[in-house]
């Protein structure tokens, strides 16, 4: 019996660590794009979680290896697993799918990004979800009804999402983002100009199909035509 709990705690340890420091990585994110965006930190880590949260240890943690394939989600050991299965996927002809801490989707959004593997990186992908957010808010007026927004502008599922998103966000009164290197923004920004914001009348559902569990980035809706939300020429994601 002893050797069979030291061999689970030894196994848990082994996991545990390169997990933490993976769930990690959105936090860092989140609170780099904040810095650089003015977005709260709490709001970003709260849009993380209710996108991307799964309890490890007691507690809920945002997890950047996670895909949601037109309507199924799943949590990836590592960035490379996660890749492959978008990558494998694409292929087969799926559009619609979310990627990283802050599922952005590919449909509408991923024209914003150089690559896949752009998508993915935490903190390209926090500062696309940042300016987004950022947009919503000068349009609602409230971080609630961004998030909301940020799902869909259908209401019964912008409600919903809003819902869960407050929860969330009121257990993180009074947390302390995590500390952010003094670091400038790459020069090479990852938001291209979304082509998408032109597609869609105001108060259309885009998004995942309106059964999927998680939410995703519905399309950057009235923007004037060309305007980026960050900035750079787009080339095609793959």
């Amino acid at each position: 019996m002893l050797r069979t709990i030291a061999a689970v705690l030894t196994a848990c340890l082994l996991w545990s660590a390169p997990a933490a420091a993976s769930a990690q990585l959105c936090d860092e994110a989140g609170a780099r794009a904040a810095r650089d965006t003015g977005v709260p930190y709490a709001v970003l880590r709260a849009i993380s979680l209710t996108e991307t949260g799964r309890k490890r240890d007691g507690q809920l943690q945002p997890w950047p290896w996670t895909v949601n394939m037109e309507g199924k989600g799943t949590w990836f050991d590592d960035r490379a697993t996660a890749l492959s299965y978008v990558r494998a996927h694409h292929a087969g002809g799926a559009r619609s799918y979310d990627v990283g801490c802050f599922q952005i989707n590919y449909r509408w959004h991923g024209n914003a990004f150089a690559s896949v593997e752009e998508m993915f990186d935490p903190y390209r992908n926090a500062l696309y979800a940042a300016q987004f957010l950022k947009r919503l808010y000068a349009e609602t007026g409230s971080w609630a009804k961004s998030a909301g927004a940020y799902h869909s502008r259908t209401p019964q599922y912008a409600t919903r999402y809003q819902a869960r998103f407050e929860r969330i966000l009121a257990r993180l009164s009074g947390e302390t983002p995590p500390p952010v290197a003094a670091t400038p923004a790459p020069a090479s920004q990852p938001a291209r100009v979304i082509a998408a914001a032109q597609q869609y009348p105001r108060g259309a559902t885009v998004g995942l199909p309106q059964s999927a569990p998680r939410g995703s980035l519905a399309a950057v809706l009235g923007l004037p035509a060309g305007s980026p939300i960050l900035a750079a020429p787009g080339r095609p994601l793959y």
